[in-house]
């Protein structure tokens, strides 16, 4: 902890005292504090002009105060010394770890953006560690004749972020918690980054999206007979009806024949808020970096799809994901089924809408491997935030989560947890 708050502040201390030259926005560009909000791919309008190689050094902070109460109805599991291994650990009210991210964006040519974020510390790693990091061309000034072309097309290779569906860009990505108007994320969390290239086409709000990458989120030479590349895509309209009323509307595909270890839903290693959730006593916060996300376990292969709607009518926001992925695991020989529901509701106030309520309910449900019987998992979730600056937010939410129909002998049988949070979320 003395190492990571002596890097915040240095960085702090050296993002205020060159203000001027570090924290100016660039070109097609998402920025990480509340003008972020709603943003989903960069925009294509040339608003920054290019004077120079230049280089935007940003940080996010997030705390969290957690008081979560859980049970379940698991039948007992002894180990050898006598420890039941569903029994629940004993949590209560207290802060969690401070999480950091290192923020770096480096205009190197006229519509030539590189982008590196690193881990400064996570629930996952208490030490830096980068997320990835990718090339993102809005221009190609080093090829003449392509200027019309690149108007609408943004072209992007690297290990990034990928761009399927909607949900991951109103998502927590560990300290980076200003784009989320929740603490936790959806259940059924699809993010993860892999190595490859895609390729944007924006015009009057229609968006179309293709791209290629190795399918996984480690790239490797080993075992060829065992991977195979992934593809995406994304279609959808994205329109200012008027000053009133904002509609988007996108499809998404994901889809690879195999994999070593695909991790759609599996792939933020920096963790899930909810600390200490639904694990035994002998489980670590490090290893259980996941507690109140689920993830399917489609490893082996996988093919999901993503309806996302979004409506802006006012003040009011609507945001809907309606998910369906199939696919199967290690050593599994038929393909799995799950299904996520998601309906996020927003509603902001205020002058310049500093203050929001919000609501979401989320749903998942399928089979999990080697079981015949379908299991439910239901989160709700109410929270309100307060802007206290552009930069600068506060959280509270109230979520309660059920497991329905797990096996008596899973430790998340009958599971429930439930409780109030607070976060503080910083972001320049």
């Amino acid at each position: 902890m003395k190492k990571l708050f002596l890097i915040s502040l240095l960085m702090i201390g050296f993002a205020l005292q060159t203000q001027a030259q570090l924290l100016q926005d660039l070109q097609y560009w998402r920025p990480y504090d509340r003008r972020g909000i709603n943003m989903f791919e960069t925009p294509k309008n040339d608003t920054v002009v290019f004077d120079g190689t230049r280089l935007r050094i940003g940080g996010s902070f997030a705390l969290q105060y957690q008081n979560l109460s859980h049970s379940n109805t698991a039948l007992p599991n002894l180990n050898g010394e006598g420890v039941n291994l569903n029994g629940l650990a004993d949590i209560g009210g207290g802060f969690n770890l401070a999480t950091a991210n290192l923020n770096l964006d480096v205009m190197l040519a006229d519509g030539v953006r590189l982008n590196i974020i690193t881990y400064l510390s996570s629930r996952h790693h208490p030490d830096a560690w980068v997320k990835g990091g990718y090339l993102q061309f809005d221009k190609l000034p080093f090829l003449p004749g392509f200027d019309k072309i690149m108007e609408k097309v943004t072209l992007r290779f690297g290990h990034f972020e990928i761009n399927y569906g909607d949900a991951h860009f109103r998502r927590t990505d560990n300290a980076l918690a200003m784009y989320n108007p929740f603490i936790g994320n959806y259940i059924m969390d699809a993010f993860t980054t892999e190595i490859g290239g895609e390729i944007v086409y924006q015009s009057n709000g229609f968006l179309a999206l293709a791209a290629l990458t190795a399918g996984e989120i480690n790239g490797t030479v080993a075992s060829p007979d065992r991977r195979s590349p992934a593809f995406y895509g994304k279609i959808g309209y994205d329109k200012q009806i008027n000053d009133e009323l904002r509609l988007r509307l996108t499809g998404s595909l994901y889809t690879t024949s195999k994999s070593s270890n695909n991790t759609l839903f599996g792939g933020d290693r920096a963790g899930s808020r909810y600390y200490n959730v639904m694990v035994n006593s002998l489980t670590s916060v490090g290893s259980s970096f996941t507690t109140g996300r689920f993830n399917p376990g489609l490893r082996n292969n996988i093919t999901s799809w993503v309806i996302n709607p979004f409506v802006k009518f006012g003040a009011l926001e609507i945001f809907g994901n309606f998910e369906k992925a199939t696919g199967a695991g290690g050593g599994e020989t038929s393909d799995r089924e799950w299904d996520q529901l998601g309906i996020d509701l927003v509603y902001r106030m205020g002058a310049n809408e500093n203050f929001y309520v919000a609501g979401r309910y989320n749903t998942v449900s399928g089979l999990q491997s080697g079981s015949a019987t379908e299991v439910e998992i239901k989160r709700v979730q109410l929270g309100m935030g307060y802007f206290l600056s552009p930069n600068i937010l506060f959280k509270f939410e109230y979520v309660d989560q059920h497991y329905n129909d797990f096996a008596q002998t899973d430790i998340l049988s009958g599971g429930e947890f439930n409780g109030i949070m607070f976060e503080g979320v910083i972001s320049f």
